[in-house]
């Protein structure tokens, strides 16, 4: 009934209304969905292109700016999704991890009139100021510059910027003026990180900062801020909201308290590390009762430390992290179990003394724990790490500690770093050690331990630190995640063969040096392409030096000094990125290679002393612009000196060698820790001729000069006396003749430093020049130039002298004849009354 009622015009109208409908619904999606896909605006687009022209994108990481025609969809690119206006440009390198870019900064970025955020971090504008125009991209909420070399001045425009809430500038070389003015315009800002710049001009910083009121985090490390007198500032209108401060790095005084107590009361986070802070910590502190970590680490604090826990004790259940190290602070360690949230806490360096509460086994949240080098005494016991169940960082080191833990003991936590170094934990080695297996830094030096060492095959060691200890025998299997291994000063023994074994393609750091080791070195050397140093000195090696040695093209230092090693020396040549090559007493032979100077330019030191080379020097070697030490020294080298010494005069400050150097200084072996302003040349006991070159005289810096024992000739340098610098100096033993130049510093030598020289004169020897008094005896001297016929006649007069004055005495003086005989005639019936008596007990 119903559908014969709808017909005709009825049915044909409802249809037309279903179509109308369908039509409507498919209009209204397709607006919706057209929202959705809003392309940017042409001109933006053109705008980002042209910036893009300014850059050098060598990462290709800009390739999608090129193909895609909506640069919504770039990469770094963000739109609005209602206007398609550019909101966003972020270029950051971190953000690539990529090839940094370079270029400059297009001022076509003002079209991009929405832009609410800037990010163009670590990359290198070569040096380029900051453009002034970035201050009119008035939308601006966050800036971000960090690390993109940028230099000059800071460009005051960048006050303009209103809505702005991050400013970071963070290490560029950029200098900013006088003042900081300009930030106090910023009233939106709560982020601003400006470490690494110089703002040693800029002594109105406090005042500045004062007026950011709504700034929750300051980052001004390493800034060189003027110390200025900040108790006598006004504080009006200062940020009560700052809740982080880092202010490390500069050269404040304690003052700086009064500014932090007057500032805020809501700090969490605050950071005064590598100051000039003197005194203790201040009253004003006690007031910062959500404080989380406090950084105090390198200043020059002094305080019974149990004083400076009482100050912080509105914090205590608030404080993580609290760093006093390298400090002076002083006194015996109080209970600390009240600041139950303590996560890491730095002690390290200071002067504390007295035992370690056993209640810092309570502090169940403490992961990190750092008691080095104070003068701390006691027993720890497992009582100390009861509830430690957290602990990752462990350093007890450089303390008069004796550890006095069970050997079946398994301890409640998993270490990652663990240094006891000269805590007495002895004779075995602690087997509980190896139940951590997360383990990646084990530093047990100097801890009195001896026997065999176990299997650390299979551990994570990544730092292995037994050094000065008395472990025996060979050596065993190591992990092959193993990148330093310090096992010095012990006494392992037998081949080396087993380092074979140890797959470790990360090892960086090997000494083993005064060892028992024996034999040669085995051929296995290219597996480990990653070893930086390697110290094998000091041990009973013997045979060639193997020339897979040669393939260590990143090895920095190699020292197989003082061992038995024998032959020519194979081709290092590609190790370009030796500083150090040690050889010394040994028994190599041949002559100098070429290579040395041709391949090592960074070159530092050449000890080559003691061994058995020939030849020549080459003039090759005055092309190693960096040495600060050149010994060839007790070797059988012959010719002259060459003459272009003059060319190694400029010689660099830092070595980038940290290894100790033995050196003759002053006729005495010594060694020293470090070669900062070390510059020394020993060419002593060879058989060099010839004369010393005057353009040795151009090398000022010149710190130590051995040449003695050779066969040189001929006379000093004039300007010989222009090396002011030189401290240590030799030419004994040689056939120098002349004067030695006077009005120097060459008087202020040892006159044995000049001897056996024939014809050398003038102070500081006795000898005086022709024209001057004596005439100098030419005749020929002896082998060592000591003994003359001054000295034989002298020996003679001697003898004949006392041998007269005593037995001429005796045949004149009759009494005195009579008295001497009477002498020794008791002195004999002494002598045998005594041995009698000695005799008959002997015999009972």
């Amino acid at each position: 009934m119903f559908f014969s009622i709808m017909s005709g015009g009825s049915m044909h109208s409802g249809l037309v209304g279903l179509v109308c409908l369908a039509i409507a619904s498919a209009i209204c999606c397709s607006s919706v969905g057209s929202s959705n896909n809003i392309m940017c605006l042409e001109s933006e687009r053109h705008a980002l292109l042209q910036f893009k022209q300014g850059l050098v994108d060598e990462s290709s990481a800009l390739d999608s700016w090129k193909g895609e025609k909506d640069c919504c969809k770039w990469r770094g690119i963000a739109c609005n999704n209602q206007t398609g206006h550019v909101i966003t440009l972020d270029l950051s390198y971190s953000y690539y991890h990529s090839i940094k870019r370079r270029g400059e900064i297009s001022p076509s970025l003002l079209e991009l009139r929405y832009l609410n955020y800037l990010d163009l971090s670590y990359n290198d504008f070569g040096g380029m100021i900051i453009p002034k125009f970035i201050g009119s991209l008035s939308q601006l909420k966050e800036l971000k510059l960090a690390d993109a070399n940028f230099s000059g001045p800071i460009p005051p425009q960048l006050g303009n910027l209103s809505n702005l809430h991050t400013l970071d500038l963070y290490h560029n070389q950029v200098v900013s003026p006088e003042n900081l003015e300009w930030l106090s315009h910023l009233s939106s800002l709560r982020y601003l990180n400006m470490s690494y710049l110089d703002l040693s001009k800029v002594v109105n910083w406090p005042q500045s900062l004062s007026k950011l009121t709504s700034l929750t985090e300051l980052q001004l490390s390493w800034c060189e801020l003027p110390d200025v007198n900040l108790r006598s500032l006004p504080f009006i209108n200062s940020s009560t909201s700052l809740q982080l401060l880092d202010l490390s790095g500069n050269s404040l005084n304690s003052s700086i308290f009064y500014w932090i107590a007057n500032v805020s009361s809501n700090f969490v986070h605050i950071d005064l590390s590598w100051n000039k802070l003197e005194g203790g910590i201040p009253k004003g502190i006690q007031n910062l009762c959500s404080l989380e970590s406090l950084t105090l680490w390198s200043n020059q604090l002094s305080e019974n430390f149990e004083d400076s826990v009482k100050t912080l004790s509105c914090a205590e259940n608030t404080l993580e992290t609290v760093d006093l190290g390298f400090n002076q602070f002083w006194g015996s360690l109080p209970d600390l179990k009240r600041f139950f949230k303590l996560r890491k806490l730095y002690l390290s360096n200071n002067q504390l003394n007295g035992s370690v509460p056993k209640s810092v086994g309570q502090l169940s949240s403490l992961e990190s724990l750092y008691l080095r080098g104070n003068s701390l005494s006691g027993v720890i016991t497992e009582a100390h790490f009861l509830n430690l169940s957290r602990l990752q960082y462990l350093s007890l080191s450089g303390n008069r500690f004796s550890i006095n833990l069970s050997s079946d003991w398994n301890p409640p936590f998993q270490l990652l770093r663990l240094d006891m170094s000269s805590c007495k934990m002895g004779p075995a080695f602690p087997k509980w050690i190896l139940t951590q297996t997360d383990l990646t830094d084990l530093y047990l030096s100097n801890a009195g331990l001896s026997g065999k060492l176990p299997n650390l095959s299979s551990t994570s060691l990544f730092t292995l630190n037994l050094s000065s200890n008395l472990f025996s025998g060979a050596l065993p299997s190591f992990s092959p995640m193993l990148q330093r291994l310090y096992l010095s000063n012990n006494r392992f023994s037998g081949h080396l063969s087993s380092l074979c074994a140890t797959q470790s393609p990360y090892w960086m750091y090997l000494d083993i040096s005064k060892n028992l080791l024996s034999g040669e070195l085995p051929n296995c050397w290219m597996q480990f392409q990653s070893l930086y140093s390697l110290n094998l000195g000091k041990n009973k090696l013997s045979g060639k030096i193997p020339s897979s040695l040669g393939s260590l093209q990143g090895i920095g230092i190699l020292r197989l000094h003082d061992n038995n090693f024998s032959g020519e020396l194979p081709s290092l040549e590609n190790c370009t990125g030796l500083l150090m090559v040690d050889l010394g007493n040994n028994n190599l032979s041949g002559k100098i290679p070429t290579w040395i100077d041709q391949s090592l330019k960074n070159l530092v030191i050449l000890r080559l002393r003691s061994n058995e080379f020939n030849g020549i020097i080459p003039f090759s070697l005055c092309s190693l612009a960096a040495i600060h030490v050149l010994d060839l020294s007790h070797n059988s080298i012959s010719g002259g000196l060459p003459h272009c010494f003059n060319n190694i005069t400029s010689l660099p400050t830092n070595t980038g060698v940290g290894e100790n150097v033995e050196l003759v200084w002053k006729g005495i072996e010594r060694e020293f820790p470090n070669l900062i302003g070390m510059r020394s040349i020993d060419i002593s006991s060879n058989y060099l001729i010839g004369e010393i070159p005057p353009s040795i005289a151009s090398m000022t810096e010149l710190k130590s000069l051995n040449l003695s024992r050779n066969k040189l000739t001929g006379k000093l340098p004039e300007d010989f006396g222009n090396m002011k610098m030189l401290e240590s100096l030799d030419l004994s033993r040689n056939r120098i003749s002349g004067r030695i130049p006077s009005g120097t510093q060459l008087q202020g030598f040892n006159a044995s430093q000049y001897m056996g020289n024939r014809g050398l004169c003038g102070p500081p020897l006795t000898q005086s020049c022709p024209g001057e008094g004596t005439e100098i005896d030419n005749k020929e001297h002896d082998n060592d130039g000591l003994i003359s016929l001054g000295f034989f006649i002298s020996v003679v007069l001697g003898f004949v002298t006392g041998f007269w004055m005593v037995c001429g005495s005796l045949l004149l003086k009759t009494s005195w004849r009579y008295a001497y005989f009477r002498f020794l005639d008791n002195a004999k019936d002494w002598i045998y009354v005594k041995t009698a008596v000695y005799k008959a007990k002997l015999q009972r």
